[in-house]
């Protein structure tokens, strides 16, 4: 019966017919990335959750088949699609799903929507509340699955929350999860290349955005379009060969960036690499990893959570600024200083692995 009334409607209307055959496959249409945003610096200071929510709204009139809500968060999130309607049980046609205040049951419902198929299922929440949807996150996984978690409130730049909201081990708890790409994009132009990413492997995923502001980065030439997709990339290098590579993720490349430019001012040459998403990092051959991470040349590793994993990630010698205790309430910068993610930090770690890494004595 259900073969009859998709013949007959191929018959009443071919166009139609297609376009459900196309979802059922999960087959994106045409050019569906020209839709992506275009951001640069003149775009002033954005948090990723805002780029995210640009990005949803652009491509919703593009991918008729997203679909997706958040955890009664949807204004934090950011995870709206605009003029998509509500889902509701008068509305089925609406995309826009309110799932209430049950993330585990948010992600059993992503999941479903996406072994089913015919749809491009997301679902939103803080980061620190994918603890209560671990089992869903890692059925997701052991299924691969095409669903999409969007994580905002990424750290403990989350800020007046305090503690008990202030992720630390969750990015990379979650990066232990065979199958799940984990993206932390550094601004606005990494966070469309992660959706873009995201959309095009089709596999369990992970984006950890920000709530802070940050900066642009420009991208004039492509190269953080390129790079981000490889999962990490020299986004600004030394002038000569490198003494020190700074490696950082999220908010924290920004603070690299800072770091890089008073080394310089010290006499020491350092690269600093952007690192989105590791498990696409791992993907790469051994030439691309070792252009970007040239094998003993001393790594600092920036990122506002566990250093656990590092190591065993960029190689050694390596060094972290990380976080493993919980964090604070206070405003998200306050904290920031006050636990140590500063440029001082990050140029004292950098000078001190640059002595260990060369035998040089640095005063």
């Amino acid at each position: 019966a259900w073969r009859e009334r998709l013949e007959a409607l191929r018959a009443a209307d071919a166009d139609r017919a297609a376009r459900f055959e196309a979802a059922i496959a999960r087959r994106l249409p045409p050019q569906w990335e020209d839709a992506l945003p275009r951001f640069t610096p003149d775009d002033g200071p954005m948090a990723t959750r805002a780029a995210s929510g640009r990005v949803l709204a652009a491509l919703a009139p593009r991918l008729e088949t997203l679909v997706g809500g958040s955890a009664d968060l949807a204004g934090s999130n950011q995870a709206v699609l605009p003029e998509a309607g509500d889902f509701t049980l008068d509305g089925p046609a609406g995309r826009n799903v309110h799932f209430g205040v049950r993330e585990h049951a948010m992600g059993a419902i992503v999941n479903g929507m996406a072994r089913h198929g015919g749809v491009v299922p997301f679902g939103a929440t803080f980061l620190v509340f994918s603890d209560y949807m671990r089992p869903a996150l890692r059925l997701a996984a052991l299924m691969n699955v095409p669903s999409t978690f969007v994580f905002t409130h990424d750290s403990i730049g989350v800020g007046e929350d305090g503690p008990t909201h202030q992720p630390v081990e969750h990015v990379m708890s979650l990066r232990l999860v065979p199958g799940l790409d984990v993206w932390r994009p550094a601004d606005a132009v990494e966070t469309a290349v992660a959706w873009r990413e995201v959309l095009r492997r089709a596999r369990p995923a992970a984006l950890a955005l920000t709530r802070q502001k940050l900066p642009v980065l420009d991208d004039a030439d492509g190269r953080v379009r390129r790079g981000a997709a490889r999962g990490g990339y020299v986004l600004r290098d030394a002038d000569g060969a490198p003494a020190v590579i700074l490696v950082a993720t999220g908010s924290e490349v920004h603070l690299a960036l800072a770091a890089q430019a008073e080394l310089a001012g010290r006499g020491v040459a350092a690269r600093v690499v952007s690192m989105p998403c590791v498990e696409a990092w791992r993907e790469q051959d051994d030439a691309w990893r070792e252009s970007v991470l040239p094998p003993g040349v001393p790594r600092v590793v920036i990122e506002a959570g566990v250093s656990t994993g590092w190591s065993d990630i960029v190689g050694a010698p390596c060094s972290v600024v990380g976080l493993d205790r919980f964090g604070a309430s206070a405003p998200g910068g306050v904290v920031m200083e006050k636990l140590g993610f500063t440029v001082e930090r990050v140029v004292a770690r950098a000078r001190q692995a640059r002595r260990r890494g060369t035998g040089e004595v640095v005063s």
